[in-house]
């Protein structure tokens, strides 16, 4: 990978070279950070992204991670004054997002990986860790300490907002996720121009903040994982906790339906709008799980069943040996149930 550099404003400059991302400044900047190496409040001349090498073993980052760090803290000759953020994912795929007016700009480098979404506040238990999102937030300009702490809930919430936009899910629960576990963020500034006070989300830096980090972990996302952007309706239920081999077992609790994963698979493939209802029928089962429904829709049972009368059957499934049986969220086993059987009585 060739050496890449940009610059920053002034003395800041952006290094991308082998497997670490840099912002390096002749002088010092003002951190505040989440770092595992060196974070907190700090002042430092670099700020390094590391990617973890291919090949490289789980056990030797977790008994030596400074060891990944120092060797490749020196690939770009810094030996000390820096901070610095570990993860999994390719540096090449990062992102970097610039806006500017004439009082300061925002420049945001992201790199992102989130195959280990989470949400914040459920139980884990965590096994192994796949995907971090690292995000490095330069501020040309005197952001003073609140700002700077503001900004760095900006950037957290813009980070989420991704994962909304995404619909990425908890690898624990299907909940929508906030994050991927090993999550970092840095507020970094060159401490020079105009003295800023606010970085939330409705102030004149944090609207860059926002949508610069935004905008770079959506684009680093997409390219480290592409299939972000092109999961199927199937793939969308399992992150849910809803794999076709679930549906096609508590469908079949219906003795008119003995279906297997693969034959359920097989009946719901070639038909656009069973696969439209059922992605619809989830979004309204999001809002049962978080009590959200409508108040005009409180009644679940009628409104979930109202739902997928739309569907082309008229037939009344709910009176089925075995209706009671299914145990699905309520919208998706209406919809389910409609579906299959309206399909299954064209087969025959």
């Amino acid at each position: 990978m060739p050496v890449e550099e940009f610059n920053l404003a002034g003395d800041t400059k952006l290094i991308v070279k082998d497997n670490v991302l840099a912002v390096i400044c002749d002088n010092a900047l003002m951190t505040i950070s989440s770092a595992f190496y060196n974070g907190g409040s700090k002042q430092v001349k670099a700020v390094l992204n590391v990617g973890v090498p291919e090949g490289y073993n789980d056990r030797s980052l977790h008994l030596d991670p400074l060891e990944l760090i120092t060797s490749s803290a020196a690939k770009l000759g810094l030996t000390k004054d820096y901070l610095a953020m570990v993860t999994a994912a390719k540096i090449k795929n990062y992102s970097l997002v610039t806006q500017k007016n004439e009082e300061f700009s925002v420049s945001v480098a992201a790199t992102a990986g989130c195959k280990h979404g989470e949400s914040s506040g459920e139980q884990m238990d965590v096994q192994e860790i796949h995907g971090t999102i690292n995000v490095i937030v330069f501020i040309n300009a005197k952001p003073n300490e609140s700002c700077m702490v503001a900004s760095i809930i900006t950037a957290t919430e813009a980070k989420s907002a991704v994962f909304r936009d995404f619909d990425i899910r908890s690898l624990y629960t299907g909940d929508s996720a906030t994050g991927s576990i090993t999550d970092s963020v840095t507020i970094a500034s060159n401490n020079q121009g105009k003295t800023i006070s606010y970085g939330g989300p409705a102030s004149k830096l944090g609207k860059m903040v926002g949508y610069c980090t935004r905008k770079a972990v959506a684009e680093a996302l997409i390219k480290q994982e592409p299939f972000w952007a092109s999961r199927t309706v199937m793939d969308r239920l399992k992150e849910r906790h809803l794999p076709i081999e679930k549906l096609a077992a508590e469908v079949s609790k219906i003795e008119d339906f003995k279906l297997d994963a693969k034959g359920l698979e097989e009946i719901l493939k070639n038909h656009q709008f069973a696969l439209t209802y059922l992605l619809a029928a989830t979004k309204l089962d999001d809002e049962v799980k978080k009590n959200l429904l409508p108040h005009e829709l409180c009644d679940i049972a009628k409104s979930s069943k109202w739902f997928s009368d739309l569907s082309p059957t008229q037939f009344d499934y709910s009176k089925l040996k075995g209706y009671d049986l299914v145990d699905l969220p309520p919208f998706l086993k209406h919809v389910l149930i409609n579906i299959v059987s309206e399909l299954l009585s064209k087969e025959h």
